[in-house]
């Protein structure tokens, strides 16, 4: 067949599935079916080996070992673990996951990415299979699918209902014109109606260095004529957040009369907690207690750290666990009816639209050095 057709309709039929998905992300957790009386769990894991992306192979080892060590850990149910390259392409994954399931599978855990995630809901929206992804993005999660990254909406409506309850209740939201940005933007909206705080201005920057050079200005005139208390920076440690730490106070920003509060990770990596503009800032953690016995046990499991993303395929094999120990039943409904799962970056609950809710710790960083202010919870509080 002509290569150029033969891309020309696997990128139709993975804009069809797409397009279908829009429908899908509407929709709640569906009822399922679970493994037999005696029988072991068929876990499908779909992962990016074979990628053509540098890291891949090492990224997917990294999920699979996490998971087989969520199973050995497992007391009273039997798991069966089979794993489906994906090659880190969607229609590929779309269609190893039709084949999981023609293959008995009981339910899927991955794929990693959002466009293969997405692609897979779509592939077995009819049938009972569940499919918790390793993605962040929320906006494709609904009926069988899941999303088990930490997203924003997550982050914001912790950190901003902490910044709220200690008096930084002003606050401006500095986000890229991308995307990614504009989704950080509206969680982060959504928090402060829900806490009580007041976002009193937003400026959006060109998602590039000469772009976030030309923001600072902004920056400064906002904060001077709203009276910003908190101002939220969206970026993450791989974008432009170095810049802005390193600009601002180049710039003469009064980082203490104006707070900056992240949504992701700042120790990752951990080059960026030297940046002199970040310090006293506040952002988002896992459970520090609980990565860190994760880390420990996975160490001696297989004498190498783990992939910073390793815990999701942990926490998808313990949520596997804890529902089919719980209601004997692996569809959507079943995951989402529990009080949560404690996992290995802490405890997490997965909710009827197919987002996370995950216990995060508040922390700041003081002469380069993360301290704790406010604890991951233990427990999760009343559901949505």
């Amino acid at each position: 067949m002509i290569p150029a057709l033969t891309r020309f309709r696997k990128f139709l039929r993975l804009s069809l599935l797409l397009l279908f998905g829009v429908v899908l992300s509407a929709c709640q957790a569906t009822m399922g079916t679970g493994p037999q009386v005696g029988q072991s769990v068929r876990v499908a894991m779909l992962l990016p080996y074979g990628s053509p992306n540098a890291g891949d192979d090492l990224l997917a080892s990294s999920l699979e070992n996490a998971a087989r060590l969520a199973a050995a850990e497992a007391v009273s149910t039997q798991i069966e673990l089979v794993v489906y390259p994906t090659q880190a392409d969607a229609g590929t994954a779309a269609a190893v996951a039709q084949q999981a399931v023609a293959e008995r599978a009981d339910v899927i855990l991955g794929p990693l990415r959002s466009d293969a995630a997405a692609a897979v809901g779509v592939a077995v929206a009819n049938t009972n299979v569940s499919v918790l992804s390793f993605s962040n993005n929320a906006s494709i999660a609904g009926r069988n699918l899941f999303v088990l990254g930490l997203t924003y909406d997550n982050a914001a409506a912790r950190m901003v209902s902490y910044a709220a309850a200690n008096g930084r209740d002003r606050i401006m939201v500095v986000h890229a014109r991308n995307l990614a940005g504009e989704v950080a933007r509206d969680a982060v909206r959504r928090a402060a109606a829900a806490s009580g705080a007041t976002v009193v201005g937003e400026i959006a920057y060109e998602f590039s260095q000469t772009g976030v050079v030309a923001a600072l200005p902004e920056v400064e005139a906002m904060v001077a004529q709203t009276g910003a208390n908190a101002m939220i920076l969206t970026a993450d440690a791989s974008g432009a957040l170095p810049l802005f730490g390193q600009l601002l106070p180049d710039n003469g920003f009064d980082t203490e009369a104006t707070k900056i509060i992240g949504l992701t990770r700042w120790d990752i990596p951990a080059q960026t907690l030297e940046i002199r503009g970040l310090q006293g800032g506040w952002f988002v953690l896992p459970d520090p207690n609980a990565e860190s016995a994760f880390r420990t046990r996975y160490q001696l499991a297989y004498q190498q750290a783990p992939h910073n993303l390793a815990p999701l395929a942990y926490d998808g094999m313990r949520a596997v666990i804890d529902t089919v120990g719980r209601t004997g039943r692996l569809g959507g409904v079943d995951f989402a009816s529990g009080s949560g799962f404690a996992g290995a970056n802490g405890v997490f609950r997965l909710l009827p639209d197919g987002s996370i809710e995950r216990g995060l710790a508040v922390v700041t960083l003081q002469d380069r050095q993360i301290i704790l202010v406010d604890p991951a919870p233990r427990t999760l509080g009343a559901g949505f």
